[in-house]
């Protein structure tokens, strides 16, 4: 068997190896130069930008420099290892395939732009607090496909940027107040006014309540089995921490001095009403009253009057007389 073609083959490939192999190690010295050229480009821009009230445009401003500088460096490096490999040619190839690509990548490419414009326009900022649908907690970082949120019970929520910026997003800390609500039922016989003016005056004296603006209690449903008063008051920062808390003290507060002058908190009651069902009619559809209570005029009797009538009205018949047999003949 002839190895010779083979042999020659390799040969060849050995020698084009190690005549590339100037450009390929200058060109990995050149792109590793470009990668800590991108990581300062963006270090400078970073600088220079702090000072901005942006935060967003911050982070978008030095993560482009640092791709395109990383582009620019692939570019470079490439055009050292293959000579004749041009932009030109990048271009042409990305014209005959762009069509594709563009279809494979249209996910992230959706993503990236939605984050570019979330970076740019800024509806929530990094540790602001947001909900978007299920979740909600504190936004900890907007990247380019992506935005991460940290849940209050600690968990890690990622966001794909295109949905936050499609659909609605409620911004917690977008000011620096918040009102806080709560529904507090009190008796029937219970005046509201005197009730009101309590809860008003438990409220202004808690800690972290606004004076301004002021704390209400407003009349908002009379319930089943009580009156029910909401309570609103304004808090100061607007954080989930500071809501929980303030709502822990300020109906510890209410509820200390509604029951300390004599006012009913009520909880729900049900009355039941229990009665006969069966009827004499059960089984017609069109007599049978279902339960319902009799109403005026000839209402069926109940199953059990109809056999308590029965029962008197056979105690009450005369007993019939029995007939005497015959007497038997005398022997």
């Amino acid at each position: 068997m002839d190895f010779s073609i083979a042999w020659r083959q390799i040969n060849q490939m050995g020698r084009d190896f190690m005549a590339l192999l100037p450009n390929l190690v200058f060109g990995i010295v050149v792109f590793v130069a470009f990668l800590y050229g991108a990581r300062g480009v963006r270090s400078l821009v970073q600088r220079f930008t702090q000072h901005r009230q942006s935060q967003g445009l911050n982070i978008l401003l030095s993560r482009l420099a640092y791709v395109a500088t990383l582009i620019l460096g692939v570019l470079v490096t490439v055009t050292i290892v293959v000579p004749s490999f041009t932009p030109a040619s990048l271009i042409s190839a990305l014209g005959v395939g762009g069509v594709a690509i563009g279809f494979a990548f249209k996910d992230i490419f959706q993503n990236f732009l939605a984050g570019v414009l979330l970076l740019l326009t800024e509806p929530f900022k990094l540790n602001d607090q947001i909900k978007y649908k299920d979740f909600e907690g504190t936004v900890e970082s907007i990247q380019t496909r992506a935005t991460t949120i940290r849940t209050y019970d600690g968990r890690r929520v990622v966001i794909p940027n295109a949905e936050l910026f499609i659909n609605a997003v409620t911004v917690n800390t977008a000011y620096e107040t918040r009102r806080l609500q709560y529904d507090i039922g009190i008796g029937y016989s219970d005046d509201i006014a005197t009730a009101r003016k309590l809860m008003i005056e438990a409220m202004r004296g808690v800690d972290g309540v606004l004076a301004d603006p002021a704390p209400e209690a407003i009349v908002v449903d009379l319930a089943g089995s009580s009156v029910n008063i909401r309570a609103r008051w304004w808090i100061n920062p607007p954080r989930r921490a500071d809501i929980m808390d303030a709502q822990d003290r300020v109906l510890e507060a209410i509820k200390n001095q509604l029951t300390a002058h004599g006012i009913d908190l009520p909880f729900p009651t049900q009355q039941i009403l229990l009665h006969d069902q069966t009827e004499v009619t059960d089984g017609d559809r069109n007599t049978q009253r279902e339960g319902w209570p009799a109403g005026k005029g000839d209402v069926p009797q109940s199953r059990a009057e109809h056999q308590r009538a029965e029962r008197q009205a056979r105690q009450d018949a005369p007993e019939k007389p029995t007939e005497k047999e015959p007497a038997a003949p005398a022997a």
